[in-house]
């Protein structure tokens, strides 16, 4: 079993205030200590990963949860985008969505999604999901090395 690192961050791709608000609670209330990096649509997304203004010197995340109905480019889009890009594509992603479609879950691991997990409407059962994230994610699982430098493709 993997030692829990503390300083792997993890990005949540959320535009709902209210959402961001509950996986932060949610996370506390699981112990969950690793820094929670948030932004709030698609486009976003692309510029922190890819290390655009203003994300010039962030981390790359260690994981990625990635919600489905973001405003402009959506989790679907993002989603490819992450896959098809050889510097980002073996940074886990774990959809978070309200979404029971079965189209929606398909088409996510169609796309290489490393997980999908509907969002539960229980902040109890959202505490949950957070303490299995932990769990398997930051302890069970060996998450690929981060890099803390942009690349000469990011620097474009």
């Amino acid at each position: 079993m993997a030692s829990p690192d503390p300083t792997v961050e993890v990005l949540l791709v959320e535009d709902n205030p209210g959402d961001v608000e509950l996986v932060r609670i949610a996370f506390s209330e699981a112990g969950l200590l690793n820094p929670l990096r948030v932004v709030t649509d698609g486009e976003q997304a692309i510029a922190y990963l890819r290390r655009k203004p203003p994300f010039e010197r962030v981390q790359h995340p260690g994981l990625i949860l990635l919600d489905l109905n973001l405003p402009g480019k959506d989790g679907r889009e993002v989603l490819k985008t992450l896959k098809s890009d050889p510097d980002l594509k073996q940074i886990p992603v774990c959809i978070l969505t309200t979404s029971d479609e079965p189209k929606d879950l398909v088409a996510c691991y169609r796309l290489h999604a490393n997980s999908y997990i509907q969002k539960p409407t229980a902040i109890a059962d959202l505490i949950d999901v957070a303490k299995q994230i932990k769990q398997y994610w930051l302890h069970v699982v060996q998450l690929p090395p981060v890099r803390s430098t942009p690349s000469a493709k990011a620097a474009d």
